[in-house]
């Protein structure tokens, strides 16, 4: 009789394991308070837009349990994977989805059961916040049941690095919970799989990672402001420093930092050390310079207008793309969203045109976005708009300035044809 698994959590990290598990022979059941997710991946239809879910799902939803009642699923598991959001409200961990899923879980965790959270957590959650809350049970920890921490690692978009082909981390706080855990992993996951000595350092990987990529976009984005007032051309500067063949790793300026993990799990280790009382500057700073650049990039929309004469309540602007990253329709944390909140309350005009997202889209198409406008802002570079917006079809549509936040376009070929290019540090 194949394991049970059911996992909390159904959205970008969840659901695609539900798929694959069911496609390694598990019996699989999953739980998510979101009544409109659980009817559409019923029908098989998937809630987000994912390359795999699109492919996968139609052809295993049926043999997926879903319901957003506890008792419908929760009951006669093996195996519990907590998948749910852990978000950082006001530069603070957000555990209440953590708590509420593991409340859940304690009514139903019986002998043997293993719990896996996968959610993104800071050092320690799992032994001072996710055990007692299990143990209320009535069952004891490592004696009873099995509990560890596998940090999800999923890049939605990313067609080489796939969820079964990504390694992965994890510990229990157990002997036996390691075993478990990694024969579970290993059936499921194409990829090498690390047992680390403790939970804690688990939990530690998930948050090093992220911050040190929040930490060297911070770093680049600072010299994007330093090297615009220099007349410094940044991104040629990377290209030039990337030849070096050791001791140099390419960050890129943009507009700011976006999705669920970079722009928040820095919060978590902050929070973390306070406890401890130690408080990282660096990780602040961090943060402070990526989250100052969505007003940064409308700072360059007003300077370039200015150039033109045109005062920013005065213009028509086009904004390219609301998802933090490309060819997703993902607007978590996006600096997108921040630059077009920041221009309507300046109360300027805006066409916003995003083909993955096109709820949020108050025009239907490219032309129609880039049509009468002054500057054209390209937010997210998705594939798209990047081989669309040649030097000869932004002439051929009348463009007078472009505001480039990724630096993807041809910059000299642009400006060849009389437009005004701008990009980040570029």
């Amino acid at each position: 009789m194949p394991e049970r698994v059911c996992i909390i959590g159904l959205g970008y990290v969840g659901l695609p394991l539900a798929c694959l598990c069911v496609e390694k022979g598990f019996e699989v059941k999953g739980f998510d308070i979101d009544r409109q997710r659980i009817e559409k991946i019923t029908r098989g239809v998937p809630p987000i837009r994912d390359s795999f879910l699109e492919k996968t799902l139609p052809l295993v939803y049926e043999k997926i349990k879903v319901s957003s009642k506890q008792g419908d699923v929760l009951p006669n598991t093996d195996i519990f994977i907590v998948a749910v959001p852990t978000p950082a409200e006001k530069s603070r961990p957000d555990l209440k989805p953590l708590k509420s899923a593991c409340r859940a879980i304690s009514k139903f965790v019986s002998k043997n059961s293993l719990v896996i959270i996968e959610s993104t957590i800071y050092p320690g959650t799992v032994e001072e916040i996710v055990l007692p809350i299990l143990e209320k049970s009535g069952l004891k920890c490592s004696q009873d049941f099995l509990l560890g921490h596998c940090p999800e690692r999923i890049d939605p978009g990313n067609k080489k690095f796939v969820l079964q082909k990504i390694p992965r981390v994890l510990a229990c706080t157990s002997p036996e919970g390691n075993k478990k855990a990694l024969d579970f992993y290993r059936s499921i996951i194409d990829a090498d799989i690390m047992v680390l000595n403790s939970v804690r350092e688990a939990e530690a990987v998930k948050v090093v990672e992220n911050t040190f990529r929040d930490i060297n976009i911070a770093y680049v984005n600072e010299l994007a402001k330093s090297f615009e007032k220099m007349k410094i051309d940044l991104p040629q500067v990377i290209r030039g420093a990337s030849t070096k063949p050791f001791g140099y790793m390419p960050f890129y300026p943009g507009p700011g930092v976006g999705g669920h993990c970079i722009a928040q799990d820095p919060y978590y280790l902050i929070s973390k050390a306070r406890k401890h009382g130690f408080e990282h500057s660096f990780l602040k700073l961090a943060r402070k310079i990526n989250n100052s650049m969505p007003a940064h990039v409308v700072g360059i929309i007003e300077s370039a207008l200015a150039a033109k004469n045109i005062k920013l309540e005065d213009s028509k602007i086009c904004i390219l793309g609301l998802s933090y990253k490309p060819d997703i329709d993902d607007t978590r944390e996006s600096p997108s969203l921040k630059i077009v909140d920041l221009l309507l309350k300046k109360r300027v005009k805006l066409k916003i045109f995003d083909p993955f997202l096109p709820k949020e889209s108050n025009v239907a198409s490219l032309i129609e976005a880039i049509a009468g406008c002054n500057c054209i802002v390209l937010c997210a570079h998705h594939s798209q708009f990047v081989e669309k917006l040649s030097p000869e079809f932004l002439a051929a549509n009348n463009a007078q300035i472009i505001v480039d936040t990724h630096n993807v376009l041809d910059k000299k070929g642009i400006q060849a044809k009389g437009i005004v290019y701008k990009g980040v540090g570029a």
